[in-house]
């Protein structure tokens, strides 16, 4: 390991680091690696010097590195073989995020029982997941006795009947009978088939309808168990959308407190947009008016439930003035909506596709603003009622508190008033957003309307939007942590870190480093050839596509990378039978089954072609002979239309900026070295990249695209370079 680590650790973790690494080469036969000797150091290096008080908080500010290592570099157990020691030694708790399945259960499956197998150290670990992905053992109860405590729950839930009744006994049968055998765990992920979205609604329950350690069936929650097997771990595998959905909630409900944690972001490029979506409100007009009036139809039922309680009779009497307040005000939303559209008489007939109408820079109408100002105060009435309803049905589950209320009829209603409550709050989110201005100087908010048909019915939604989480990630991620390490094969865009640093809120005073690769990248090429054309010319470029594909050999095992759905069905529809009998298109299987298929013709020493969109740019992995041609149809730029990246496009502008160099060109160079990076994912592989897109020659930041890519060999025009 790097001498420069040694500044940071004490000498017996130092060693403890070193001679794991040195039992995990020799009991792995594995080749020590200079990138990844790098990596572990840097960790190190970071980790170890962070300074913290006598109660382990920390007082340091540069807790965080960032770690660009390719393919090949052994990141995981870099990552794993520097961070665990120190976080055992600091008494913290080790959190390893990813943003895949297939990386979590290779962390999970793979690289934690190789570690625990050779690197002499002692430690556990264990899978995190949300509680909607567990079984709830009360409402599987209620399943086996054949329907819901209160009938009036399941309008709540739509499409709770997408199995017919027999059907889905059948499955909590099944269920019951595997998990009080103690052969299923449940959890969601594990059962053996797929379980239908509407009849897993029904056999689980999120936050705020749990009641916790009040339930009669604790002691066997799958939650709960899988809880105290986190918390005997030192190291928690979970995802990037679990540790955001944690923190929004304040940290510490799922997984332990951030304070307390290292993390590891493993596809670290993913966490700005993961980001962003927890961030996101949506408010559908005729979805909201729907449980509304759902709500008044059921307040009989709720009163001869719980009226009996005088607080909750007080509560219970308040909600028809509430839900009389909001009805016309949503009503009048829905109709000013489609006015500031200019779609009064609604979406035309031959409209198929939901309709955006986004507001300019964010800034919405101030009629518009009056009435979600007049929204929110109306939503939070709601939200304090449904939540003072909420808390004393959970009071009424516990034994040592009189609340007057019969712990039969809390247990039965507190589900559906905490489904209720949710959905207050959230409208009551989105409604915030869009009374709310934002300051002169800063990034806006991102604001916008959705026309679309919902089951043939018109429907309008209210949308908001942060267009950056940099601000929400640097107070509440990285300003909380104890410690923390970003890395994947892509962070840097050309060649810098800075795009990242903008869009993740990363600090400048943090460790930044690319590690070298492992690869010899001379062993392929970079071609740019005469047949490349620029894709303005929609036409030429067609045609230039299916001549290029015609041409290519019978055996070639090809990965053909397309920027539209549109052309790469046109270009598969232009091939002679021949060719097109050698093409497994993306969408036509299943991604699993058509990469089988693929490696099954290369395996018979057939050639195979596979068309794919932008998601086979990232997580391809075809090494050897399974892929020696990659061939990337056009730069991977995106148009910022949606209304998130349309926001803060016309924002930069706005300020004298260039959001094509600002953000399309930074964007499309991680885009296009991640599809460049299908061909090298071995030591020994080789074979061609080519780039049909003649824009990489003609404009001025095509030579800022070439040279972020990897060394491979380059031949423009035939011509090698």
């Amino acid at each position: 390991m790097a001498e420069t680590a040694s500044q940071a650790l004490d000498p017996e973790l130092k060693a403890t680091i070193q001679a794991a690494y040195r039992q995990v080469l020799d009991g792995l036969e594995l080749t020590p690696r200079y990138g990844q000797r790098l990596m572990i150091a840097e960790i190190a290096r970071t980790l170890g010097g962070i300074e913290a008080d006598d109660a382990g908080r920390r007082l340091s500010n540069e807790h965080v590195c960032v770690l660009e290592a390719g393919t090949g570099t052994g990141k995981t157990l870099a990552y794993l073989l520097a961070a665990l020691p120190i976080a055992q030694a600091r008494g913290k708790r080790l959190v390893i995020s990813t943003a895949t399945v297939a990386l979590q259960e290779q962390v999970l499956h793979h690289d934690l029982p190789a570690l625990k197998a050779h690197s002499g150290l002692d430690f556990e670990y264990a899978l995190a997941k949300g509680r909607g992905r567990y079984l709830c053992v009360a409402r599987l109860d209620q399943a086996l006795e054949g329907g819901e405590d209160n009938p009036t729950l399941s309008l709540f839930e739509e499409a709770m009947t997408s199995r017919d009744g027999d059907d889905f006994q059948a499955l909590a049968h099944e269920m019951a009978e595997a998990y009080s055998a103690g052969r299923w765990e449940g959890d969601r992920d594990s059962w053996p088939t797929g379980i239908d979205d509407a009849d897993w609604r029904r056999l689980t329950i999120d936050h705020r309808q749990c009641t916790n350690r009040r339930c009669g069936h604790f002691g066997a929650c799958a939650f709960f168990r899988a809880r105290r097997g986190l918390d005997q771990a030192d190291i928690i595998v979970a995802n990037h959308d679990l540790v955001l959905a944690d923190l929004s909630l304040g940290g510490g409900l799922v997984l332990p407190s951030p304070k307390e944690c290292i993390y590891v972001f493993d596809e670290g490029h993913h966490l700005p947009d993961k980001a962003l979506d927890h961030f996101y409100h949506r408010l559908p007009v005729n979805g909201t008016l729907r449980w509304l009036r759902t709500l008044k139809k059921s307040l009989t039922e709720l009163n001869t439930a719980l009226a009996v309680q005088p607080t909750l009779a007080r509560l219970l009497s308040s909600l028809p003035e509430a839900i009389a307040a909001l009805e016309p005000r949503l009503g009048e939303a829905f109709a000013m909506g489609h006015s500031i559209a200019e779609l009064e008489h609604g979406l035309p007939e031959e409209a198929s596709d939901a309709v955006h109408h986004r507001f300019s820079m964010g800034r919405v109408p101030e009629a518009l603003s009056e009435q979600a100002g007049a929204m929110v105060t109306a939503f939070a009435e709601l939200s304090r009622t449904l939540e003072s309803m909420a808390d004393i049905l959970r009071e009424s589950l516990d034994p040592e508190k009189a609340t007057g209320l019969p712990r039969e009829q809390a247990e039965a209603w507190l589900p559906l008033i905490a489904l209720l409550h949710g959905r207050a709050l959230e409208a009551h989110a989105l409604w915030q957003a869009l009374a709310t201005t934002d300051p002169e100087d800063g990034v806006p908010q991102a604001r916008w309307l959705t026309f679309e048909r919902v089951a043939g019915e018109a429907e309008l939604t209210f949308s908001a939007s942060p267009v950056s989480a940099a601000e929400t990630l640097a107070r509440h991620l990285w300003g909380t942590c104890y410690g923390a390490v970003v890395t994947s094969a892509t962070l840097t865009a050309l060649n810098r870190f800075e795009r990242l640093q903008e869009r993740a809120g990363l600090a400048n005073r943090y460790r930044y480093q690319r590690l070298p690769s492992p690869f010899d990248y001379s062993r392929a090429v970079l071609s740019v050839p005469p047949e490349a054309v620029d894709p303005s010319n929609r036409e030429a470029h067609e045609r230039a596509l299916i001549d290029f594909t015609q041409a290519l050999g019978e055996r070639e095992a090809v990965l053909m990378l397309f920027s539209s759905r549109k052309q790469m069905r046109a270009v598969l529809d232009a091939l002679p039978e021949a060719v097109r009998q050698r093409v497994l298109a993306q969408n036509h299987l299943p991604k699993r089954e058509l990469l089988q298929r693929h490696r099954a013709r290369v395996d018979a020493g057939e050639g195979s072609i596979i068309f794919g969109l932008a998601s086979f740019a990232e997580g391809i992995d075809l090494p050897g002979e399974y892929l020696t041609h990659v061939v990337i149809t056009r730069l991977p730029f995106s148009v910022p239309d949606d209304p998130v990246g349309a926001t803060l496009a016309e924002w930069i502008e706005s300020r004298g900026g260039n959001p094509f160099m600002r953000i399309s060109v930074p964007d499309a160079s991680i885009r296009l070295v991640q599809a460049c990076g299908r061909l090298i994912r071995k030591e020994a592989d080789q074979g061609r990249i080519t780039l049909l897109d003649r824009r990489v020659l003609t404009r001025r930041y095509g030579r800022a695209l070439l040279d972020s890519l990897p060394p491979f060999r380059r031949e423009i025009d035939g011509v090698a370079q």
